[in-house]
């Protein structure tokens, strides 16, 4: 099994007034993906980093094995999720994948 896990800032033109909404659809749509995507046995995002965070949100997720995680990078589903709901919006992102 593969631990996957990214975290993203905010660009700096998002308003703070729009990212409470902002990663609540980051949220519902990225873990709407369990079932979607083979290989993805569970997802979930992270909204509210204690103090002292550097990155303001994060998602989890675990995959069957390497080859799954590859495959999710590139779903279609996973791709229209990232490309409408995360990427316009968040910068800076870090990545570490784990296998167990």
């Amino acid at each position: 099994m593969v631990t996957h896990i990214v975290a993203w800032n905010f660009k700096p033109e998002v308003k703070e007034e729009e990212k409470a909404a902002l990663k609540a659809e980051m949220k519902k749509n990225l873990e709407s993906l369990v079932g979607k995507v083979p290989g993805l046995l569970s997802a979930e995002f992270f909204m509210n980093p204690v103090a002292g965070s550097n990155k303001e949100m994060c998602l989890m997720t675990t995959h069957d094995d390497v080859e799954a995680v590859k495959a999710y990078s590139v779903h279609p589903e996973h791709v229209h999720v990232a490309d409408t709901f995360v990427r316009p919006y968040t910068c800076e992102r870090a990545c570490i994948n784990l296998e167990k």
